[in-house]
């Protein structure tokens, strides 16, 4: 499955459009990543669990919305965009949403 944010695929012509495609995925924070994140905030430094958590994240909706361009029968999703949110009272949940056009090239 090719995915990219361009609106065409090099060398290749849009064949067929099958429609919008999406992926989302919402995670929780975690209290010990929380903890380790605000003592990198202090101390300064990267941290590294919520960067793993982020891309994990974002690799599951992009994997989301491959799968649904598959079923519906693409063969590669154009027009990717990636959008990212927080969720609940307290912005303690983090929600990724990618968004593309499902095309047969």
């Amino acid at each position: 499955m090719i995915i990219t944010t361009t609106m065409n695929v090099e060398g290749h012509d849009v064949k067929e459009y099958k429609g919008i495609v999406f992926g989302e995925v919402v995670e929780g924070r975690n209290f010990l990543k929380d903890f380790m994140s605000g003592i990198r905030d202090v101390i300064g430094g990267r941290s590294g669990s919520y960067e793993n958590s982020l891309m994990k994240a974002r690799q599951a909706a992009l994997d989301e919305m491959a799968d649904r361009a598959q079923k519906i029968g693409a063969n590669a999703v154009i027009g990717v965009s990636v959008q990212y949110n927080t969720l609940g009272q307290d912005g303690g949940m983090l929600m990724v949403t990618c968004t593309g056009t499902a095309v047969v090239i």
